[in-house]
């Protein structure tokens, strides 16, 4: 069931915002000072690419200064419009009685995509 949710993901949005990831994650990725946010947003690219029967915990090693000072920097390089964009896929989802599954999945993505850092995908 997971492959078949992941397939219709992909069809209906998901190819979308991987590759907005994936082209914000080559921009950041041009200067060496956005490198760790580049590599978030590939990270962020894969998981959007194929979300379903994945999951997205807390990582208890890192350092929480420094998390609170990426993700605050990561919220106004890039992470407001990739949330506006899982908000506004979501929306349209919700519309339908069929595309539920897919809205939480674009709002579990949107929480996300405000604060990646220090945080893993499983």
């Amino acid at each position: 069931m997971k492959t078949i949710g992941n397939i219709i993901w992909v069809i209906f949005g998901g190819l979308e915002i991987a590759i907005e990831y994936f082209i914000s994650g080559v921009a950041l990725m041009i200067t060496i000072i956005g490198i760790p946010f580049g590599l978030q947003s590939m990270k962020l690219g894969l998981l959007a690419l194929w979300p379903f029967g994945s999951e997205v915990r807390r990582k208890e090693s890192q350092h929480g200064c420094l998390n609170i000072f990426m993700n605050v920097l990561w919220f106004f390089i890039g992470g407001i419009w990739i949330w506006l964009t899982h908000i506004a896929f979501g929306i349209v989802f919700y519309i339908t009685i069929i595309g539920i599954p897919f809205g939480k999945m674009h709002f579990r993505l949107a929480k996300l995509a405000l604060s990646p850092f220090g945080k893993e995908v499983i």
